[in-house]
């Protein structure tokens, strides 16, 4: 795609847990536990206004759903902070450190003086009904790698407690993960091609993990990415799990917001106005019916309901992302509104076990040709779920509407909530204002020392290639490079060679690559007991047990002698001559001669 021509803003929110000694706003440690919990309790959220009597409309939406949550806890690792039931303490000071160190490595203005705001989350995940966040700095410029960075704001923030189990209507959380200190970093909108967002996304990560201030391990990171294109419109994509997701992710968005463009024109093409909800009773239809999936519903005192959708023949089968059509668009809010498991739309039957007989009766009823059937057993779910279907497809005149969607693993999304308001945020009357001081500041330097580009020129003034420095940085071998560097004299460029693309090379292959064979065979390099070129070889047929030595005297691939290579050069210059005798002497003796005794061999002898 030429994604400069289509207009496309991307945007990245990334959120990154820090490796505090106590949570945000209160002093229990920051441990995850898989043991049994020690109590639960019930909760149920409900709707207020704001101070300015609005409702957020992302509100509204969670409070339709009628949900009751189970929170788990634990008498040592948890209180009454995350119950909501004590007030917060102040925020830890370590946490605020690292985020005004955060805000300097990106030179972004940081407050004099810190409110604490309330963020409405009622999904749950917050048993107060809101997450506590704090501004700590605005407008940060940084050009890294090459790439213009821009921070439109730095927060510090408290995570969420953690889903462990959802039936129904219930929700069950665990109250081990909230308020662990997360930082977010929002950055201004990037003209950037999908595969270079990812990179900032890496940078930016990157320049929070190298404080040593950032936890590490599955679900401390996760990222957040806000897609539009130009007639489009802004799209946030919550929880993509893993960078090189970013690129596809956002691929596909843009895919999703051209195809419902197209639908959009297509259907002012055809005339098509707004819809009124209108809703037929088909169950008679379906009495003597063979579909397994309308026989469910029926056995258990459920009924069949079509939703008449004048205009939109063809529309409904419109693909949108790869596996994913415009219907599926439409099962997605039903699911995402009601308990009903989605609908089936005209487009797809005869089908599913439906008859090409029972579509004719179907459409005869409704006296239309196209047409979303839903099926339950609750009449309230069944009209809101009309009302849902009615209301998605009244957007789809406009084109692309404003929402929150959910990252599936393949990349494509799927719809969550509609995106919130400004009645969401307002201010924390638990807490004071902080003050940044003097103290604050002088931590947050000391951690801002390190950076990428000083890690970068720190690797390649050990004489690796920028190339390879980047891979290294970007790998996770970094910290046991530096280890092996410290510890053997072998060349830092052939330690992470081994590292990043001999072990990998190997592993493709199904051979299992130890600590403790790389650790033998630093050993035997530093020896001068093998050569750089036998290393693979050695690793290659390396068993459990034997050393990098033991394996070179079995392969034959033990390191000549400097008074050996003096001899051979000599031998082989005589036959081919001292301009090919380098090529020749490495191709006869490869992994048993290092090419730099080649060399001063040649040198000693001819020069």
């Amino acid at each position: 795609m030429d994604y400069k021509s289509l207009g496309l803003k991307v945007g990245l929110e990334i959120h990154i847990q820090l490796n505090t000694k106590r949570k945000l706003f209160c002093h229990c440690p920051p441990v995850l536990r898989d043991d049994e919990p020690h109590f639960r309790l019930e909760r149920r959220l409900h709707l207020s206004v704001s101070e300015l009597g609005a409702v957020d409309p992302a509100v509204l939406w969670e409070v339709r759903k009628r949900r009751r949550y189970i929170y788990e806890g634990y008498r040592d690792t948890t209180c009454l902070v995350e119950l909501d039931e004590e007030p917060p303490h102040l925020p830890d000071e370590e946490a605020l450190a690292t985020a005004v160190a955060v805000a300097k490595m990106f030179n972004a203005k940081i407050f004099d003086e810190i409110h604490v705001m309330r963020k409405i989350v009622i999904d749950g995940s917050n048993v107060s009904g809101f997450q506590r966040t704090m501004l700590i700095a605005y407008g940060g410029k940084k050009k890294i790698l090459g790439y213009d960075i821009g921070i439109e704001t730095i927060a510090l923030e408290e995570d969420a407690a953690r889903k462990i189990a959802e039936e129904g209507k219930t929700v069950v959380y665990r109250l081990d993960r909230l308020g662990i200190p997360l930082i977010e970093i929002a950055t201004e909108p990037m003209s950037y091609p999908p595969q270079q967002v990812e990179e900032v996304a890496w940078i930016i990560g990157y320049s929070v993990k190298i404080t040593g201030r950032a936890k590490r391990g599955l679900g401390t990171v996760r990222q957040d990415v806000n897609v539009s294109i130009a007639g489009g419109a802004k799209t946030e994509i919550k929880g993509v799990p893993d960078l090189s997701l970013i690129p596809k992710v956002i691929e596909y968005e843009v895919q999703r917001q051209l195809s419902l463009l197209k639908i959009s024109e297509e259907l002012r093409r055809r005339g098509v106005g707004k819809l009124e909800l209108s809703t037929v009773d088909v169950t008679q239809v379906f009495t003597n019916t063979k579909s397994k999936i309308v026989k469910r519903v029926l056995e258990t005192g459920g009924k069949v309901v079509a939703v008449k959708t004048p205009g939109f023949q063809k529309i409904f089968g419109v693909e949108v992302q790869p596996g994913r059509r415009f219907g599926t668009e439409l099962a997605d809010y039903v699911r995402a509104w009601t308990e009903l498991g989605g609908l089936l739309h005209s487009d797809e039957l005869p089908g599913y076990g439906i008859t090409a007989e029972e579509v004719r009766d179907i459409i005869s009823k409704l006296g239309v040709e196209s047409f979303i059937l839903l099926m339950g057993v609750d009449d309230r779910e069944l009209e809101e779920a009309a009302t849902v279907v009615v209301d998605r497809l009244n957007a789809a005149l406009q084109g692309v509407p404003e929402e929150t969607r959910g990252a599936n693993p393949d990349g494509t999304t799927r719809f969550l909530r509609p995106r919130p308001g400004a009645a969401r945020m307002y201010p924390e009357t638990d807490i004071p204002p902080i003050r940044i001081t003097f103290e604050i500041l002088k931590k947050s330097e000391e951690i801002a020392k390190v950076s990428l580009e000083g890690k970068l020129s720190e690797l390649t003034s050990l004489g690796l290639s920028k190339d390879l420095a980047l891979q290294l940085i970007k790998s996770p071998y970094l910290e046991k490079f530096e280890d092996y560097v410290s510890k053997y004299k072998v060349p830092p460029q052939q330690i992470a060679t081994i590292l990043l693309n001999i072990s990998k090379a190997l592993a493709r292959e199904g051979v299992e690559i130890t600590d403790e064979k790389i650790v033998s065979v630093l050993e035997a390099l530093e020896k001068k007991i093998i050569t750089k070129e036998a290393v693979e070889e050695v690793l290659r047929n390396m068993k459990a047990g034997e050393s990098a030595e033991e394996v070179a005297k079995r392969l034959g691939l033990v390191r000549m002698s400097y008074e050996e290579v003096k001899k051979v050069v000599g031998e082989v210059v005589r036959e081919v001559g001292k301009d090919k005798a380098l090529g020749e002497v490495m191709r006869r003796y490869r992994g048993r001669i290092d090419v730099e005794d080649v060399r001063r061999a040649l040198s000693e002898l001819y020069f």
